[in-house]
């Protein structure tokens, strides 16, 4: 087994240093020397080869034991004809595969993920053949955990309280909504199959629906499977397989199969299921996070909105479940207000919270310091640390004031008609130089982008604020502190926005690396800071 990984490591390291498959592995597969005639990997015809037939005796590996069939498939793009992204390429998967092999079960993987426990299958299957409860089940979601977190999770990546508790409590209400990976599909109930409530699967009499033409003639006959005009004018994309419309096709996927009756099933065993890659930039999970916000928005303003479409389809506590992340993006209104407005009006002399001399303060104060103590409680119970957490509230303030900004504004855009529907992919290879600072815990700046920029000008605007708050707390020092007493409560905040902002400062002014800011963000930042500071002074 060792020989075996350390073969696949040196093949995959080899093709990654070359940006090409060698030359050596595609003198073996006419499927990959296919490549050779194609210009472009936007227009090109269906490449199939089924590398490994399962039918064949032959067959085996190292100890004689029967291999799965293994195909490779890249299906038919045209300029002139959409893809329709990730849910396209599932369609062209399942179809193809139904024609070849038909299995009941489909495992769905992103392409930086990997299985890390042999018995996810054993365990899926066992939940699917119940009894009792294993027909009405449609998918069974494992969480999304990845192998690079650093010590204190830097970025925040790994949804901890999330996957944990949240998803897990959906169990009782339907099941947790599919998130386009680590996840097993009964084939029917993707294909769009409505659930009866006498329906069952016979197991044992399950019938072997495999192909009985040679491997050769599969492969050419199920390359139309996988063509550009094959869905046209059928229900794939629409009633079958993955939906088409939405940013987020996993999502309104598993709504739909909800709202046909099934249910789904959240399996989080104590040896992760499946592991990935996490980002290592700051600005690639502000990207991921945008696309993510952007496209739970277009389904809570779209006919998929769950209060509307699951409405007698599901429970109203499961169409409530979906709400908290379809809203992520306007979510971003509330938080640039109290990023904003607080520091602002305490420049101008405007109080906006009561005195800390008055009884009406104790709300506030409660509401803030408790909801904060929950949060850090919750987050250490489910195995986090400390500085975890303040980690996880530093990059939810960036995500909010950034990735949630710019993809409310996207989405209304977009519904106005001013913008097209695009799907922008996260990089996850970062050079060596980059990695060394995701595991030193040093979030990576080293780029230009609109966020940063948004994210140094909010910084600025607080750290001038509390310079403004603490001048006027010493010149009051002789009268009482009363600016204190008014203004408590804003300075407070304002000195937390601060401190949140700690590693945005350190990369502002005071790194040398190449993870700090840009200077032409450093600038703007100041620019804007000090003019919006001049603005509401006058």
């Amino acid at each position: 087994m060792q020989k075996l990984y350390d073969e696949m490591k040196m093949r995959i390291e080899a093709t990654t240093k070359l940006d090409r498959i060698p030359d050596y592995i595609r003198k073996q597969h006419k499927g990959f020397r296919e490549w050779d005639f194609v210009t472009s990997k936007r227009d090109h015809q269906t490449i199939l080869q089924i590398l490994i037939d399962g039918r064949d005796t032959n067959a085996v590996d190292i100890k004689g034991d029967p291999l799965p069939t293994l195909v490779y498939l890249a299906r038919e793009k045209r300029p002139q004809y959409h893809h329709h992204f990730k849910a396209g390429a599932m369609n062209a998967l399942i179809r193809v595969s139904s024609r070849i092999s038909n299995g009941p079960i489909i495992l769905n993987v992103d392409c930086d993920m990997y299985s890390n426990n042999s018995k996810s299958i054993k365990y899926s299957l066992c939940i699917f053949m119940d009894e009792e409860k294993g027909d009405e089940i449609a998918y069974i979601q494992f969480p999304q955990k990845f192998n690079n977190l650093t010590k204190n999770d830097i970025y925040g990546s790994s949804f901890r309280v999330i996957q944990q508790l949240e998803l897990a409590g959906l169990d009782a209400n339907g099941g947790p909504m599919y998130i386009g990976t680590g996840c097993f599909h009964r084939r029917e109930a993707l294909c769009g199959k409505q659930y009866e409530k006498n329906y069952k699967v016979d197991w044992k009499k399950l019938k072997d629906t495999k192909a009985n033409e040679s491997a050769s003639v599969l492969e050419e006959t199920c390359k139309v499977l996988a063509s550009c005009t094959f869905e046209h004018n059928t229900p794939w994309g629409k009633e079958m397989g993955l939906k088409y419309g939405i940013l987020v096709e996993d999502i309104i996927t598993g709504l739909s199969i909800k709202c046909r009756g099934w249910k789904s099933m959240y399996l989080n065993p104590e040896r992760e299921g499946f592991l990935g890659v996490a980002p290592t930039t700051l600005l690639q999970l502000l990207v991921q996070h945008t696309r993510w916000a952007e496209g739970h928005l277009q389904i809570f303003l779209s006919r998929y909105c769950s209060l509307v479409y699951g409405y007698k389809r599901i429970p109203l506590k499961l169409r409530l479940a979906y709400c908290p992340f379809n809203l992520w993006a306007a979510n971003c209104l509330a938080t640039l207000y109290y990023v904003v407005v607080p520091c602002l009006c305490l420049l101008k002399g405007f109080s906006l919270f009561p005195k800390i001399s008055s009884p009406w303060v104790v709300p506030f104060v409660y509401v803030a310091f408790v909801h904060r103590a929950y949060s850090l409680g919750e987050f250490l119970w489910c195995g986090g640390t400390f500085r975890g957490w303040c980690n996880d509230q530093r990059v939810w303030l960036f995500k909010r004031t950034t990735s949630y900004f710019f993809a409310f504004f996207q989405t209304i855009l977009k519904l106005l008609g001013y913008s097209q529907l695009t799907f922008a992919l996260t990089a996850k290879v970062s050079d060596e130089n980059v990695s060394e600072r995701y595991e030193q815990e040093l979030i990576e700046f080293g780029a230009t982008s609109p966020m940063f920029d948004i994210l140094a000008t909010l910084a600025m605007l607080n750290l001038f604020g509390s310079f403004g708050a603490i001048k006027k707390v010493i010149l009051d020092a002789d009268e009482d502190f009363k600016v204190l007493d008014q203004f408590g409560l804003q300075i407070l905040l304002c000195l937390v926005l601060v401190t949140i902002n700690l590693p945005v400062y350190q990369a502002l002014f005071f790194r040398k690396d190449n993870g700090k800011m840009p200077s032409s963000v450093t600038y703007k930042s100041i620019i804007f800071a000090l003019l919006a500071c001049t603005v509401a002074m006058y």
